[in-house]
């Protein structure tokens, strides 16, 4: 068959990439706003609703998780635009990306929750992470 030989079956499989970016993309926009609404409710709620004992209380750590995963988002998609305008996945986006997300798990980590492990092994990843994105920028500058 016509459709498996190598550069047919390539250029078939860049339409299927393609196709799931894009997809992935427009699901991704949806996440935005559907999360940029929840933040703006909380928000909301949380400024003219209560009474103003110290404005936000306990709360603040679970609106900085929302505003951290409205830049979670934004970066992915990010990382897809770039695949779609370049076809290649920057690997500097994405560790990025990696890094806003492990930073978010350490601002809204609950140590009542959670082992002294668990804080640890996000301290780990966060340094793995940002040696990588050091690297990654270093090769990148030359």
């Amino acid at each position: 068959m016509k459709i498996f030989e190598d550069e047919k079956f390539l250029g078939f499989i860049h339409i299927i990439e393609n196709l799931v970016s894009k997809v992935l993309s427009l699901a991704l926009i949806v996440v935005i706003f559907v999360s940029l609404f929840e933040l703006v409710l909380i928000l909301s709620k949380d400024l003219f609703a209560k009474e103003p004992v110290g404005f936000f209380g306990p709360t603040i750590i679970e609106i900085f998780g929302l505003f951290l995963n409205v830049l979670i988002a934004l970066e992915l998609l990010e990382n897809i635009t770039a695949y779609l305008k370049k076809h290649i996945v920057q690997v500097e986006l994405v560790v990025v990306t990696a890094l806003i997300a492990v930073a978010r798990k350490i601002i809204i980590f609950n140590p009542i929750k959670h082992q002294k492990s668990d804080l640890f092994a996000l301290a780990a990843a966060s340094l793995a992470l940002s040696i990588s994105y050091w690297l990654i920028r270093k090769v990148n500058q030359k």
